[in-house]
This record gives structure tokens, sequence and C-alpha cells, in this order.
């Protein structure tokens, strides 16, 4: 059985249109590919961010729940590697979810990946632009939300149209940001780990362990709840597939950059972690867990003296670089909808000069900057609220993704002990790793108290409201669509044809398994 045509490339589909125009293809290589991975998830403010909560849960095993925390990334990564293999669309889980299981699971897969930019763009500029400020000094500024605020939003506007002049340009911007972002955790990392065992620092500092890494070392509802903030930490490593379209070797390239770049985000992270609950020891980032990605600039100048504006400027180029590439992917998947006739005709139009999509770019821009100011005039927790309510979006669309690529390649699951562990054993336990988190996320949401703002709305959390609200919409929106236009969902899902079985298979021949 030959696959259905949902999607190979542009224009795909029982009534497809000639294409106006294509991406750039070739734009990038593998090395861009790994550092937009690397800096999607931008982890010196989501480490920042998270680690406090996690100390507060697990004491010193926050590098082990961190290290926990990576397995489903992990398991969810195979799929992705695999699945790009057969189809290198831009549209990534929204083409993929189609193949395997139709265009209704798909549609709904796609809206989740766009909506998580949405939802993150405007929180990210507003921390780079706040420990900006920081850096250079200016903390009653970055205090200040009316100069903040429009700062952020100029931030947005400009990061937008670099996307728009090219993915070569993105990725050129990318690169420098990436390297002075992670040197300057390392060396943070380093510092405090060093001063932690001579017992010089302030705080409370405790000898490293190799036990803190035991992912099980505190068990319980404690785990839980770091495992559901180790996952948000981990978001974005897969943008780099979102370009595979525009970078060499598509089939392979993307997806081994994924790869890479989630694991050396695990290294990172249990560097770092080890090295602030060292320095700072459990008490102190328990009681300070509160303060968000604030905790670095609290530990900055305690860790590296006059040098700690070095931290400040790892977080805020951390946070700038990753609202540019959150806007990449949720821009290629409107693109890839668009071209499939599962959205309106123009979020498809490609620049002719820069080879981007700069319609669905600019759209994704300016709903996050309304979504931004929109939320804030509500309370800054509000705001905070927001980016808690992506644990659903995101553990929803990874777990999709795992779970399609075992349902497309099911009549192959069999054929070698290979396969079953890797696209089907694998991305199922990763997925049913995160329904078990997107489950414990929801019955956590549901209570008020757990938000940052602690109100009630509808009698339950606000992020449940938002989370749970963002998919009613997308579901009015796609049976809306439905109506206008029933193209995309003449689609029907199906099985890799010989072609890509045989290249499966020499996949599986693959020492490393990485190689195209």
């Amino acid at each position: 059985m030959t696959d259905a045509p949902s999607g190979a490339g542009p224009g795909a589909g029982p009534s497809a249109e000639p294409p106006q125009g294509e991406l750039n293809a070739g734009a990038i290589g593998f090395v861009d590919a790994l550092v937009i991975g690397l800096a999607a998830t931008s982890p010196a403010y989501s480490l920042a961010a998270v680690i406090g909560a996690i100390t507060a849960a697990v004491g010193v095993y926050a590098p082990g729940a961190l290290l926990a925390s990576f397995v489903p990334m992990a398991l969810i990564a195979t799929a992705f590697l695999y699945l790009n293999r057969v189809d290198q669309d831009c549209g990534t889980t929204f083409s993929w979810v189609t193949r395997a299981m139709g265009p209704w699971f798909g549609w709904i897969g796609g809206w989740a990946i766009t909506m998580t930019g949405v939802l993150v763009v405007g929180s990210l500029a507003d921390v780079g632009v706040s420990f900006s400020l920081r850096t250079v000094g200016l903390d009653a500024a970055a205090d200040n939300a009316w100069i903040r605020m429009p700062l952020a939003i100029a931030l947005i506007l400009v990061l937008t149209w670099i996307c728009v002049l090219g993915t070569d340009v993105s990725a050129r911007l990318q690169n420098a940001l990436i390297i002075a972002q992670v040197v300057s955790l390392l060396v943070f990392a380093a510092i405090a780990i060093g001063r932690a065992v001579a017992d010089d620092s302030p705080l409370d500092p405790i000898t490293p362990s190799w036990e803190w890494i035991n992912p099980f070392g505190a068990g319980g509802a404690e785990l839980t709840t770091a495992l559901l903030l180790g996952v948000f930490a981990y978001w974005g490593w897969e943008s780099a597939v979102d370009l595979s379209e525009e970078t060499t070797d598509g089939n392979s390239t993307p997806g081994r950059a994924a790869v890479w770049s989630a694991f050396v985000l695990l290294l990172t992270y249990l560097a770092v972690g080890a090295a602030v609950v060292a320095f700072a020891g459990p008490a102190w980032l328990s009681d300070n867990a509160g303060e968000e990605e604030f905790v670095f600039a609290e530990l900055a100048d305690l860790v590296m003296g006059d040098w700690g504006w070095v931290v400040l400027a790892s977080v805020a180029t951390s946070a700038i670089a990753s609202t540019q590439t959150t806007i990449i992917p949720a821009s290629r998947t409107g693109l890839s909808m668009a071209r499939r006739h599962a959205l309106p005709a123009r979020f498809g139009r490609i620049d002719p000069r820069h080879r981007t999509p700069h319609v669905s770019t600019w759209w994704v821009a300016g709903i996050a900057i309304v979504w931004y100011v929109a939320i804030y005039q509500v309370s800054e927790n509000a705001l905070f609220d927001s980016l808690t309510a992506l644990a659903l979006l995101i553990a929803f669309y990874y777990a999709l993704t795992g779970i399609a690529c075992a349902v497309y390649y099911r009549r192959h699951l069999f054929e070698s002990v290979r396969n079953l562990v890797l696209i089907g054993v694998g991305p199922l336990l990763g997925a049913g790793l995160l329904i078990w988190l997107l489950v414990l996320s929801v019955r956590d949401m549901s209570d008020p108290a757990n938000s940052y703002s602690g109100q009630s709305w509808l009698g339950v959390g606000p992020p449940l409201v938002i989370g749970v609200g963002i998919f009613l919409a997308g579901i009015v929106v796609m049976l809306v669509w439905r109506v206008q236009d029933s193209r995309f969902w003449q689609e029907r899902a199906g099985l890799p044809d010989p072609d890509v079985v045989h290249g499966l298979k020499q996949a599986a021949a693959d020492p490393d398994g990485l190689e195209g």
C-alpha cells in the first residue's frame, strides 16, 4: 500500500495547486540547524526559570530530575528523526500526523505548534529586554512596564523582520547568540562548582555528588512536579526539523541536528544545575523559587563578582535568541497548513526575493504581540500563567508525534529489533510519559492556588482555562474552515511506500542510526 497524498512536499494534496514560490533550499547546514535547535530552547532562560522550582520540589536531586525529564524528549526525538526521513515538510507534526492519522488529528497538531509560539514570544521578548537593561545597570527601567513593554514589542518586530530577510541571516545571528550564551553558562558553572568545593560561597554551599543525578532520588509527587518543569526546559529542540526544506540534505540533517541539540542541552543542564545547587544550597533555591528567572540575577554577582553581568547577558541573549527561533516553527507550520488548504491561501505566500513565508511570519508576530499586551493588562502574573499553559500544548503535540511515528510504520515494526525500539516502543513510551504528565498538569492546574496569580477563572486555575480555551478555539477555527474549504479533509492516512521502507532499512544498518 502506498502513501496517500498527504504531503510529501509543498502543494501536496488531492487538489494541490502550483506553489507560489518555494523556500530557500540549502540555506543552512548541520551546524546552523543544531544551533537553531539549541537556541529555540533558550537554555539560559529556561534553566534560570525552572531551577529554583525544581530544587524546591526535589532538593539536591534537581540534576536527576533534569535527567529524568530528558527521557521522554529523547524518545520523541527518534520519532522526529524517522518521520523526517519520509516527509521533509516544514509543517513537521502537522504533516506527519496527517499522513499517519488523518487530517483531523493533523490539523489540531498544527494548531498546537502555532499557538505555543503565540503564547511564549511576548514573554521571551519581555525577559530579553528586562535582562538586557539589567546587564547595563538599568534595573529601575527593567522594572518599569511602560519602558519594558514598548521595547519588547520593538524587539519582536525587529526579530520578525530578520526572520523574513532569510533563514541564512537568522542562522548567522543565532550562531553568535548561542556561542555567547553557552560559553557564559559553562563559565558560570565552573566558577560556581569551584567556589562550592572550596567552601567559598556566601550562601550555604554543599559538595557536589554523583548521587544528585539519580532520577529517582526524590520520588513521589515531588518528582512529578519537577518532571513537568523539566519538559518545559527542553521544549524547542525540534525547531531544526521545522527548517528541513531549507537545510542541506533535508531528509537527514535536520533530524540529526534535533537529536544532537537535545543531548547538548542535557549536558549543559546537568552541569549548570549541579553548579547552582552546590553553590547556593537547596534551602536558598527553594526560598527563592518564586523569583523564576531572576534566580540567576541574584546569583550572578554572588558567583562571579564584577563579572556577574556575563550571566545576566547570557539570560538576555537566551531569551532574545529564543524569541526569534520560536517565530520560525510557528510560521513554517502556518505555511505548511495553508499550502495544503488547511488554512487560507494567503498564509502560504512566500516572499519572492527572500524566499521566506513572510505573511505567516508577520501574522505570528502580530498575534503574539496582541496576546502579550492583552494578557499583561490582566496582570504580570497572568503572563506567567499563560506560560504555564504551554505545558498542555507541548505535551500534546509531542505525544501526538510519537504516536504518529508508530502508527505510520506499524507494518514494519517487527522487521528488526532496531525498528521495534526506535520507531515503535520508544516513541510510544515517550508519548505515554507525556500523556501522563499532561494528565497530571491538568490536575495541578485545576487548583487556582497552583497558579502564579492565585486567581480562580471559572472555578479553576487560569493556566487550565487558557490551555483548554486554546484547544476549543482551535476546534472552532477548524470546523469553520472545514465548511469554507474541504479540500484538506479529503486527504487520507496511509502507509510508507516501498522506497521509504527501503530507506528505513538502510538507516537500520547504519551503526549510529543518525547518518542519512
